[in-house]
């Protein structure tokens, strides 16, 4: 069957207020035609709705303790300075972000510092009363030092931890650039009992790079043990960290995800035709009609994720101890801490790009490209797939999925660089583009805004603006100059 015969959608998900921000293709062929291309639009009063979702797991669970935002997944001001609204707290990960936290409204008590720490960094943290995740015994000992050689506060920290291991059950996982291994955790506490005077212990962490609910479960009951050892020696921890990690599900149909993936591997193993630019594979491949590699994707349809994600953790048993999470925590009257970045950002925003051109390719295929590059927008970059949405500027936008129609698109940037795809697979759409037109990425407030963005070619970076609803619809205000005063920031109870 001929390769266009065969759509293989991966419609994105869509939930308000990006739905209502697509309906209004006006007001977004507006903000481009004034602010250029490519445009990133984030929508600060979602990021408060979802830190209610989170919240309210929370509170099912009779739990207490911060749900903080990494600051590493975007740069937005306005995003920051609506979260300094709510409840929520903020992870920072670098002396400029520590600044950014303070001066969009967050006290030092609500904020984290963790990841690697220049002296500068450690010095304005422990200066302002901010909570220091230590990575391990030399941060320890430069955060020490410079606490007593400036006649700083004593500075509250946590003790980040890796490597877990259990008795009970064998989980293989990723070793961790981050942290102390779990092993170690007596010579730590030796350290912490030496520099009693300049930091005070007042729980554990940990961040995992994985997915999987028995590595995270085994993490978290290792820092209750971790706990139990620091009480021992008299020190009175409250808090354990589980970092981020809950995951975003993208596309709005999971059956759509098991047949592209599936269609993909079959292409890599020759089976049918490539479904990428230059027969790229994303990992895989064929040695011997044997299947080689893994697929270098993030799982673009979740079942579960997010908010429902920490649910699940919190009722899934401790490995060795067998009671619920959530049950050990409580128990152990001890708060619980999350670091959602993408999470967080979920369903906050959308890019938009210009369509320069449509042409039609001799295999049928056609090529649009695009006024941005693929760093510009790194969906790619971050293994993420789904599709995106054309903006036509004579007609209104109308939510549909898929089409019995379809055209094989590849989508090329605008930099002087054969490797330069917005996205190297193929993508189908159900209308194709016009010259002016806007294709939308949307969803990518997490990580694919700013995260990868430069300067090639001397371009300039993408201009960012906050939405929000206002007394006449939609409005708008550049991403700097917006407050939490501009909108009425209704947030809806989960």
């Amino acid at each position: 069957m001929p390769l266009l015969a065969v759509p293989l959608f991966l419609d994105p998900k869509l939930e308000p207020p990006l739905t209502s921000l697509l309906a209004s293709s006006r007001f977004l062929h507006s903000l481009v035609d004034g602010l250029g291309s490519p445009l990133n639009v984030v929508v600060p009063d979602r990021i408060a709705e979802n830190v209610s979702r989170f919240r309210s797991v929370y509170r099912r669970h009779h739990l207490e303790g911060e749900i903080s935002f990494a600051h590493k997944a975007n740069r937005s001001s306005a995003l920051v300075r609506r979260l300094a609204t709510t409840d929520a707290a903020m992870d920072v990960a670098s002396l400029d972000e520590l600044q950014h936290a303070l001066a969009c409204g967050f006290t030092p008590d609500r904020i984290g510092a963790t990841g690697p720490k220049e002296p500068e960094f450690l010095w304005l943290a422990a200066r302002a009363g901010v909570t220091v995740n230590v990575e391990g015994q030399a941060e320890l000992e430069s955060l020490a030092a410079l606490v007593r050689r400036h006649s700083l506060p004593r500075v509250q920290i946590l003790l980040r931890l890796s490597d877990f291991s259990g008795t009970a059950v064998k989980v293989l996982s990723r070793r961790s650039r981050f942290g102390t291994p779990a092993s170690e955790l007596t010579g730590l506490l030796n350290a912490c009992g030496r520099l009693n005077d300049a930091v005070e212990v007042i729980g554990v962490s940990y961040h995992l790079d994985t997915t999987s609910l028995e590595e995270k479960a085994l993490a978290l009951e290792g820092c209750v043990q971790a706990m139990d050892e620091c009480r021992a020696r008299g020190m009175r921890p409250r808090v354990i960290d589980i970092g981020g990690g809950f995951g975003v599900s993208y596309l709005a149909d999971g059956a759509q995800w098991e047949r592209y993936t599936s269609q993909l591997t079959l292409a890599a193993m020759g089976r049918r035709e490539a479904l990428a630019w230059r027969s790229h594979s994303y990992g895989l491949s064929s040695e011997g009609g044997t299947l080689r590699g893994s697929l270098e994707l993030y799982p673009s349809h979740r079942p579960v994720a997010g908010a429902d994600y920490l649910d699940e953790l919190l009722r899934s048993p401790a490995p060795t101890l067998g009671l619920p999470l959530a049950t050990l925590l409580l128990e152990n009257l001890y708060d619980l801490c999350v670091e959602p970045g993408r999470a967080l950002l979920d369903q906050c925003g959308l890019t938009l790009a210009r369509v320069l051109e449509t042409r039609r390719e001799t295999d049928g295929t056609h090529s649009i490209r695009l006024a941005m590059n693929a760093d510009d927008c790194a969906l790619e970059e971050h293994g993420i797939l789904l599709d995106p949405i054309v903006l036509h500027r004579d007609k209104p936008w109308e939510a549909t999925a898929g089409s019995a129609e379809a055209f094989g698109v590849y989508l090329h940037g605008n930099l002087c660089l054969e490797s330069d795809l917005i996205t190297r697979r193929m993508v189908f759409l159900p209308r194709l583009p016009a010259r002016g037109d806007l294709l939308t990425f949307p969803n990518t407030a997490g990580y694919c805004m700013d995260f990868n963005a430069h300067h090639a070619q001397q371009r300039p970076l993408s201009r960012k603006v906050a939405a929000y609803h206002g007394t006449d619809g939609w409005q708008w205000r550049l991403d700097d100059q917006y407050w939490p005063i501009h909108s009425a920031g209704d947030v809806h109870e989960v």
